[in-house]
C-alpha cells in the first residue's frame, strides 16, 4: 500500500503535545496509529495532546505495565504499550483485534513488536529523539492530511 509521507519537527514537549492536537483533528473512527520510536522519542507526548482533541476523561499517561490504558472522551482512545510483549500474538490475548472495530481511536507504542498484527491501512508515525527538546516526525499515512 503506497504511503503519503510528510515529515515535521518539534522543538519542546509543548509543540509534541500541540501536534498531537491537529493530528487528531484529522483522525476517524477505527483508525490505528503506530508510535515507532525509541525511549523518550516523545509517543506517550503525542498520545496526550490526541486525548486533549478528543476530550478525554484523564491524561494520558505510558501503558507500559498495564499493557492498555483506555480513556473515555468524544471518542474512545485505546492506547497499547507493547514494550512488555514477549510474543506478537500475546497481544490477541488482550482482544486486540476486538479494539480496532470498537469505533475508537487506536494508538499502539512499540508495534514493531507485534508487527504482524498492525493493519496495512495503519498510520505510522516514527518519532526520533535529537535532544532534550527536539523531536523529529515522519508521519506515513495512506490518506492525504493536512501537516
Amino acid at each position: 500500500m503506497n504511503k503519503h509521507v510528510y515529515r515535521i519537527k518539534t522543538q519542546s514537549p509543548e509543540e509534541t503535545v500541540a501536534f498531537g492536537r491537529v493530528f487528531a483533528s484529522q483522525l476517524r473512527p477505527n483508525d490505528l496509529i503506530a508510535l515507532y520510536g525509541d525511549l523518550a522519542a516523545g509517543k506517550t507526548t503525542f498520545t496526550k495532546g490526541v486525548c486533549e482533541y478528543f476530550n478525554s476523561d484523564q491524561p494520558a499517561t505510558s501503558p507500559t505495565f498495564t499493557l492498555i490504558n483506555e480513556y473515555a472522551g468524544d471518542l474512545p482512545i485505546f492506547h497499547f504499550d507493547c514494550y512488555r510483549i514477549k510474543h506478537p500474538d500475546e497481544i490477541m490475548m488482550l482482544g486486540f483485534e476486538e479494539y480496532l472495530e470498537k469505533d475508537g481511536i487506536v494508538l499502539v507504542e512499540w508495534p514493531e513488536l507485534i508487527q504482524i498484527h498492525i493493519p496495512d491501512d495503519s498510520i505510522e508515525l516514527h518519532l526520533t529523539y535529537k535532544n532534550e527538546k527536539t523531536r523529529e516526525i515522519e508521519i506515513r499515512t495512506p490518506r492525504r492530511m493536512e501537516i
